[in-house]
């Protein structure tokens, strides 16, 4: 598992042993940030259900401000931990171990609202997609102009949207999708970069 772009670029990250922890492909990660473009850059970024971390640390290499990673695994958690460390990244971001309604929970507390939000749950876990959605449906998490983009199974259709939330676009790849999400109305006079990737 390499990083794509950036920064960081070719440098290889750790992958998980047999943990049941399923990376996102380096072929969706790649086509994931293609379409986000320079958005990422300078961007407050969210990678739920992190597992290696892979795809936040890609956001970093590419820019991002400030990545907050969530993963109730405490393997996973340290996993990302040595790959930020084999970077010799040390500061831009923020490892939270806990179930992701119990970090939005925190993020809610602290103001802290996202440019990007990245979930990628278990594909098997249809509850945690639903749970997901509705946990963003109301606004406060996303800035805006702010994206939500969950990874599933192809098989899987995850709904058009919840709350103020609605699906503008899918990519499928193999045998994964990529749904993206944006609130209805943005806020006025948004400055976000994120309008760029619509």
């Amino acid at each position: 598992m390499r990083i794509i772009g950036g920064q960081f670029r070719s440098r290889k990250l750790k992958a998980a042993p047999a943990s049941g922890i399923r990376p996102t492909s380096d072929k969706l990660r790649e086509t994931l940030f293609n379409v986000l473009g320079g958005a990422v850059a300078r961007s407050v970024f969210m990678d739920g259900y992190a597992g290696v971390g892979a795809v936040g640390i890609e956001a970093l290499s590419r820019g991002a401000a400030f990545v907050h990673f969530v993963d109730r695994s405490r393997k996973a958690c340290s996993i990302i931990r040595e790959n930020l460390a084999g970077l010799g990244v040390q500061q831009g971001f923020r490892i939270l171990e806990m179930q992701l309604p119990a970090a939005l929970d925190v993020f809610r507390k602290e103001g802290v609202v996202f440019d990007i939000a990245f979930l990628d749950p278990p594909y098997d876990a249809k509850h945690l997609y639903t749970g997901a959605l509705e946990l963003f449906a109301s606004p406060g998490l996303l800035t805006g102009g702010g994206v939500l983009v969950i990874e599933h199974s192809k098989r899987m259709d995850i709904g058009e949207g919840a709350g103020s939330l609605e699906r503008y676009r899918v990519l499928t790849q193999g045998d994964s999708s990529l749904s993206f999400y944006k609130e209805q109305q943005t806020r006025p006079n948004d400055d976000s970069n994120l309008s760029r990737i619509f």
